[in-house]
């Protein structure tokens, strides 16, 4: 256990949107501390979002993407009596946005564009529309929820 909790580091808006969430996400998009680099793919991929959809922005259409992969419980082991049960836990508001942020990021760069930019527009267009990996993530997280209910009492 630590001793005491660890501080929260304040982190600065982006230059673009100036926006908190968009600078959480690019520190998730972002290699070996190359963040200018990761700032570019972004708002790459954000301006291949506009184009692709005329009628929305392309930074709400993120924001819609993010909110339809954010879960809201996930299933944690826990052993019991020498068996291993999967016990539905709710989450904090950090992790959720933090898995979400992870899961999005992740699926994109297992798709088949060429550049990341275009991989990272790809996943949000689909997780905007309720589609894609990182959303079908969020689909059996939840459904492995509900099936476990039953081991709930279980909790902490």
């Amino acid at each position: 256990m630590r001793r005491r909790k660890a501080k929260k580091i304040a982190i600065l808006p982006d230059p673009k949107f100036n926006d908190v969430v968009v600078t959480k996400f690019v520190n998730n998009l972002m290699y070996s501390g190359k963040k200018s680099l990761a700032f570019r793919i972004f708002y790459d991929a954000i301006e291949i979002v506009d184009k692709k959809i005329e009628d929305q922005n392309g930074l709400d259409i993120w924001r819609k993407a993010l909110e339809n992969v954010t879960p809201s419980v996930e299933v944690r082991s826990r052993r019991v009596g020498g068996a291993t049960f999967q016990i539905p836990t709710p989450l904090r508001e950090e992790r959720k946005s933090s898995l979400a942020m992870k899961w999005l990021i992740g699926y994109s760069r297992k798709r088949n564009e060429k550049t990341m930019a275009q991989k990272l527009a790809s996943e949000i267009i689909a997780a905007s529309k309720e589609e894609g990996a990182a959303y079908k993530k969020k689909e059996d997280t939840l459904r492995m929820a509900e099936a476990n209910k039953a081991f709930s009492h279980f909790r902490f």
